[in-house]
């Protein structure tokens, strides 16, 4: 099936787009465990969109845990067992009501993820962390879509508890985590820019306190970050 999408839709639009076609198939069986995924170029012949926003939606079905890359052969299908929780699945993000539920949730769950990882996370599952952190920046001074590597930070932070439980609830909620559109920061080109560079200073603060292995630390800056968001949602319900 062909999908035909217009490129003066903003780009995280079409990233979202791309992401609930492609993670529709995974769900529905167009794809197996283990298939193949089409080629880059493949996806953006289907979807007339570009390769940025191609690598992105690749990136969120990553980050949900429903495709792996292996490098030189492609990305392919894993298990997609965590689509079964359907009262976390269909998560509605047009709803701020709802993403101020999902964010109450998240800073009891993150929190002490946050500090489980700095405990135990590995020497690989640390630079996975520093890297996301490093790409969320990349894209922001890009000024492409950063809520797929804001998604991956945190999925790489719940990875790192060695607690396969996290990294599950981490791929239920998938998008749902960053619902950024919600707050309309699209519209104002400026107020998207201070909020960004806020939630890389706070994501800076929880990196560092994993690396010097402090759960306390890690801990409370997670828990800071989290209720900062929810702060921030809670005023655009208001108005």
């Amino acid at each position: 099936m062909v999908v035909i999408l217009s490129q003066t839709r903003a780009g995280g639009n079409l990233v979202s787009t791309v992401y609930t076609a492609l993670r529709d198939d995974i769900v529905g069986g167009a794809y197996k465990v283990g298939d193949k995924m089409p080629s880059q170029a493949q996806l953006i012949e289907r979807f007339s969109v570009s390769r940025t926003v191609v690598r992105e939606a690749i990136a969120a079905l990553r980050a949900d845990g429903l495709t792996m890359s292996r490098q030189g052969a492609g990305v392919f299908i894993t298990k997609p067992d965590v689509l079964r929780h359907e009262h976390l699945a269909h998560i509605d993000p047009a709803r701020i009501s709802t993403i101020v539920e999902v964010l109450e949730l998240r800073i009891a769950v993150e929190s002490e993820a946050a500090a489980l990882a700095a405990m135990r996370r590995s020497p690989a599952q640390e630079e996975e962390i520093y890297l996301r952190y490093k790409e969320f920046a990349e894209q922001m001074a890009a000024g492409t879509s950063t809520a797929a590597a804001d998604q991956a930070f945190h999925a790489a932070i719940a990875a790192a508890t060695n607690n396969p439980q996290f990294a599950g609830y981490m791929a239920v909620l998938g998008q749902a985590v960053i619902p950024r559109a919600a707050l309309g920061l699209d519209k104002d080109e400026a107020s998207q820019s201070a909020y960004l560079a806020e939630v890389h200073r706070e994501h800076g603060a929880i990196v560092e306190a994993i690396s010097a292995s402090d759960p306390e630390a890690a801990r409370s800056k997670m828990r800071s970050h989290l209720e900062g968001s929810l702060a921030r949602y809670r005023t655009a319900q208001r108005r």
